[in-house]
């Protein structure tokens, strides 16, 4: 009979030397037990997640023999090396057309009942750790929406400051609350749906000018750097072909990573954004700043969660949270961010 193994990861996953290895092992003959192992692109099949209850990809299922199983993390190569033997001898009693008498073992732990038993133990902690993986994620969405709030907060109290001083007319003071309380009301549906919906549904992708959204994000950070002598330079070619991507997510990802650039280039600095077409499937965005910098053993540390670096963190409040959502961000639109 054998088993059915469904691995579910995109491309980019598939490049990563830790799911080639698994592939090749379960391809590979040598193991005492038929395998057939089907591969699914999510986002080509994103039903598929929600009919196996899958909070992130890479996974693996195993949909037969029962009871379905599910891998996930770094670790599961060493899981299913860890299960195969059970799986094959598994397979090797229910093939049995006679009851199954047990060798006599002195302390009873290689019959048939400690073997279910084992096999069930194994089944309940992976359902625990996926039980903890779910967690995690609705932590992650958590923070990140409370990151995001403040974003239109802090715009909707500069555009309350600048209408005081007379520097924008009611009708612009307006046309900016609007604009923010739409946010937040995006904002609060996200929120409403952590626990309930994977990560790549919070996604909503559609062509779009990416010229246009990084010329709405300079203007709406216009106050931060206005007053400081600041020269803000942008490189963005005029034939720049559209992306498909969602436009709120790019916007956050802008909003973030150039309010970074202002915040912490000194006064009379330089801050340039340039956008470059690679491929034709590729656009670059690149943002440059006369800021501290970041040392070279911190520059893949500063995208995991809750990551602040210490010359950093006493200068400004927050979560942490804002480059890691950029990050997730952008490798949902299978990117890469560095």
């Amino acid at each position: 009979m054998g088993v059915s193994l469904l691995l579910v990861a995109n491309p980019r996953h598939l490049a990563t030397r830790e799911l080639r290895q698994l592939t090749a092992f379960l391809r590979d003959d040598y193991h005492d037990l038929d395998v057939r192992l089907q591969l699914i692109d999510p986002g080509q099949n994103p039903e598929l997640l929600e009919l196996h209850k899958l909070v992130a990809t890479p996974a693996l299922v195993k949909l037969s023999p029962p009871p379905r199983q599910v891998f996930t993390g770094i670790t599961m190569l060493s899981q299913v090396r860890s299960w195969l033997p059970r799986w094959g001898q598994m397979e090797r009693l229910n093939s049995l057309a006679m009851p199954i008498i047990p060798s006599p073992v002195e302390d009873g732990r290689d019959s048939p009942r400690a073997l279910e038993l084992e096999d069930q133990l194994l089944v309940l902690r992976q359902e625990n750790e996926t039980l903890i993986a779910r967690l995690q994620f609705q932590e992650r969405q958590l923070r990140m929406v409370a990151h995001d709030l403040r974003t239109p907060m802090t715009t909707t109290s500069l555009a309350l400051q600048s209408f005081k001083r007379g520097q924008i007319s009611n009708g612009e003071l307006l046309d900016i609350l609007g604009r923010r309380l739409h946010e937040m009301e995006q904002l609060s549906t996200d929120l409403l749906e952590v626990g309930s919906t994977r990560w790549e549904a919070l996604f909503n992708p559609q062509r779009l000018s990416l010229s246009q959204v990084c010329a709405d994000v300079l203007l709406e950070l216009e106050k931060m750097w206005s007053g400081r002598n600041l020269a803000v330079q942008t490189d963005i070619p005029s034939d720049l072909p559209d992306v498909f991507a969602d436009s709120r997510r790019m916007r956050q990802v802008l909003l973030n990573l150039l309010e970074n650039a202002f915040k912490f280039t000194p006064d009379g600095g330089h801050v340039k954004l340039s956008l470059m077409h690679r491929t034709s499937q590729w656009l670059q965005v690149s943002i440059c700043d006369d800021g501290p910098g970041i040392p070279v053993d911190e520059q893949e540390r500063i995208f995991q969660d809750q990551v602040r670096l210490s010359q950093t963190s006493w200068k400004t409040a927050g979560f942490g949270v804002g480059l890691s959502v950029c990050r997730r961000v952008v490798e949902v639109h299978t990117g890469k961010i560095w």
